[in-house]
Order: structure tokens, then sequence, then C-alpha cells
């Protein structure tokens, strides 16, 4: 017999790719969608899955939403990197894991994976990564992103004290096919376009979406109660990563190291220059300050006991990077 499974998020760029996949197991597949929500990352599989509304910042719009349901992938979540957004942040990733671990305990689900991020796990430096075990640290940078999303962790192992099956999983920076809100996806646009005439001085641990799409279903078949995976691959500098870019799509342009103190002063400049549209939006202090810092991590654990599976990061931004060109998104 099919099992009835709910991912939340489902219109996210981890969470669609994950609700495509799972439309094609034979199980009863629900996305819970906001009605505001667009639901065009879901097009070629709406015949197959049902969208149930609510909204997991809301408690009383969860009620009876995870009724019957065996399993729960909890995908919703707020990417930000910035200030102004500081309430939302702390609305969706926190308040928004409370709600949904909540009711999934309460209505008797008998799993949930938990969407995790990098920055709820720290800053590696450049010669050493972090695994699962290593203390948090991100708090010596000010980011509301990073300290929402290690509070939701600990809301997690608070429900597993609660009796709720509940596995993380911690996804690295994702590229890939489907990214339609320029999450990554960003970084090649930008290259692409000639937006990228500095880049960051650290580094970061990247994966493609369908090998994190892998890790969460079989972390909900095989994961461990209570522990979190690390799902990445190459741990590449900023430099490499947009020679790489590069490389992929055939644009050159000198691209110069960036200091994070001459990065506050360029900042500062752009508020008055007309040319601020011509370098990339991604050159937010908030996002610099952290993609000035390294963040390499060490997979092995779900290597190990997920059979994460591992490809050079090259073939991820070539497919991303066709994918974008495809649909026409690069402009």
């Amino acid at each position: 017999m099919g099992k009835t499974i709910v991912v939340t998020g489902g219109t996210g760029f981890i969470g669609s790719r994950l609700v495509h996949r799972l439309a094609e197991s034979g199980h009863e597949v629900r996305a819970l969608v906001r009605t505001s929500s667009d639901l065009t990352s879901l097009n070629g599989c709406r015949d197959k899955i049902r969208l149930v509304y609510g909204d997991v910042t809301n408690a009383s719009s969860l009620t009876g939403i995870f009724d019957g349901v065996d399993e729960v992938y909890h995908c919703a979540g707020l990417t930000y990197m910035g200030g102004k957004k500081n309430p939302l942040l702390e609305k969706i990733n926190v308040d928004g894991t409370i709600n949904v671990l909540g009711a999934a305990r309460s209505a008797g689900v008998s799993r949930v994976v938990h969407v995790s991020s990098i920055t709820a796990v720290g800053i590696s430096g450049p010669n050493r990564k972090l695994d699962e075990e290593s203390p948090w640290n991100f708090d010596t940078i000010d980011l509301e992103y990073a300290r929402t999303k290690h509070k939701a962790e600990q809301i997690v192992a608070d429900e597993v004290r609660k009796g709720l099956d509940c596995v993380i999983v911690v996804p690295a920076f994702v590229f890939g096919a489907g990214d339609i809100n320029f999450n990554a996806g960003r970084i090649i646009k930008d290259v692409y376009n000639r937006k990228m005439p500095f880049y960051p001085l650290g580094g970061v641990c990247v994966v493609d979406v369908e090998i994190v799409v892998d890790s969460l279903i079989a972390a909900m078949k095989q994961g461990r109660t209570g522990e979190r995976y690390i799902v990445g691959g190459d741990n590449v500098s900023f430099r490499e990563l947009s020679q790489t870019i590069m490389r992929v799509t055939g644009v050159r342009q000198l691209s110069l190291p960036l200091p994070i103190w001459a990065a506050h002063l360029i900042s500062y400049l752009l508020k008055f220059s007309k040319e601020r549209n011509r370098i990339s939006k991604l050159f937010n202090m908030s996002m610099f300050t952290v993609a000035s810092k390294f963040l390499y991590f060490d997979s092995s654990k779900a290597q190990r006991e997920l059979d994460m599976r591992y490809e050079p990061y090259e073939q991820s931004i070539r497919r991303t990077f066709e994918w974008y060109r495809e649909h026409r998104m690069l402009n």
C-alpha cells in the first residue's frame, strides 16, 4: 500500500525538485502551499500530486493537514542574507518549524525529515572541514538567517525528546536545474552577464539539487532518529567557482579578489553610482561577509549512512547553466 507524504515548502527550489521526484513514486504526495504561492516550479507534475493549502507561520492553518499522513519533509524556509527581513526569518524558520513539527507529532506522523542549512553548522576556515559534531560558531557574524536555522535545529532536538521521529538533512550551497528564484544560480547568471568584476576571498561547499533530493529520500528511509547529515560535495574557493562558471558559460571577465575592507568601501560608493545595476545583486554586505569566510564541510557521514553519491561540481554548474539557457532565463 502506498504512503501519504506531505512536503512543506513544495514550491521552493529543493522542495519542488523533491515533489517532482516523489510524484513518480506511486505514493500519495501532497504539497503544502500558500494561496498566494507561485506554482510555476510544480509544472509537469501537478496532475500527480495534491495541493494542500496552509501557512507554516499560522498554526491553525495546519489543522488536519497531517492527519493520516505517514511522512513529512519540512522544506519550508526563508533563505535571505541581509538585515531587512529579520522578523520574517524568525517567523518562517523558527515559528514555522515549531508549528509543523508540533502538528506532525500531534497527528502521529511516522517520521519527519527537516531541511537545515550549513549556516547551522558553522564557519570552517580555509584548511579544515566541519562535520556534524562541530560546535556552531556562526554567531561570530551578525546573520539572522544562520541564527534562525541553528534555532530550528534546536527545536528539532526538543521534538525528538518529546517522541517525534525526526532526521535533519543539511544541504550545502545548492546548484541545479529548477532554481527559478536564482538562489545559488544567481552567481551563474551574474558571471554570464559580466556583473562579477570581483570575487570574495572565501570558499564554499557545493552540491547538486538532485543529490540533495536523493539524500532526503534516503534520510527518510534509513537516517537515524535525531541525527544530522551534511549533504555536500566539492569544497571550492569563490575564485575557483567563478573560473569554472566562466569556463562553462564561455564568458570571460577580469575578476579581481576583493578583501572585506575594500568591499565596504565599494559598497558605500555604489550607493551614489548610476552604475550599481551593472554589479551583481550578490554584492550586499551581509552576503559578501559570509562569502569572505570558508564554509568547507565533510559529507562522509551522509556518504556512509545515506549512500550519498558524489559528482564533480562542474557537472552541476553545466547542467544548471544549460537549463537556464534552455528556459531563456539568463538575461
